[in-house]
């Protein structure tokens, strides 16, 4: 990397990672792009096109130091198996996750973490899901390092049959808790999902 990209970078890591994350983009030859906040993904990791072009892995440049850093290591664990195996294992399987628990390590070890967070990415970690962001505890842990301000309530903030819209515009009413979740129907189809507690969501006045 160059010294200007490595100063680009800098910004939006936590102190004492950059060293770590610029040996594994020079290493691994990868082109990654920081790009406008997405509703769907954190972030993303694409194969080359053809063989000797790089790998690419975009991040979302609205993420928290130590989320962007998490989503970093979270797309270099899928670059790594698909070193391995191509397309032919489960792309959250046990091969991602031993390649994600084995690249989070060294980050660990440095102490990049603060003490409350290194916890619940210790507890997470042990078996570690598609999406951080389904796990309720550290997805909370994270928020509280957050420096953008938040402008749309949470599922769990509004109301029981509060309607309320998500970004790609489908239209629900909230209903009861079931554990971990809420029950909304979608007000279109008629049929019910489960939403995170914690996703951000437009209220529609009635």
């Amino acid at each position: 990397m160059t010294p200007e990209e490595k100063a680009i970078l800098k910004r939006f890591l936590p102190a004492n990672s950059l060293d770590l994350v610029s040996d594994s983009i020079k290493k691994e030859n990868i082109n990654l792009r920081i790009t406008a906040s997405r509703s769907t993904r954190l972030g993303d990791f694409r194969p080359p096109k053809q063989s000797g072009d790089p790998f690419r892995i975009s991040l979302n440049h609205d993420l928290n130091p130590y989320q962007f850093l998490i989503t970093f290591v979270h797309e270099l664990a899928h670059l790594k198996v698909f070193q391995q195996y191509k397309n032919k294992v489960q792309a959250h399987g046990i091969e991602w996750k031993y390649w994600f628990q084995l690249l989070m390590k060294p980050y660990l070890e440095l102490g990049v973490f603060p003490a409350d967070l290194q916890h619940e990415l210790v507890r997470y970690l042990s078996n570690p899901k598609a999406a951080s962001g389904t796990d309720l505890k550290l997805t909370r842990c994270l928020q509280h390092y957050d420096t953008k301000q938040r402008t749309k309530p949470t599922v769990e903030e509004i109301a029981i049959g509060t309607v309320f819209k998500i970004p790609n515009g489908r239209t629900f009413r909230k209903g009861e808790r079931l554990r971990k979740r809420y029950k909304c129907q979608c007000l279109d189809s008629k049929r019910w999902y489960l939403f995170n507690p914690i996703a951000e969501v437009f209220v529609v006045n009635q």
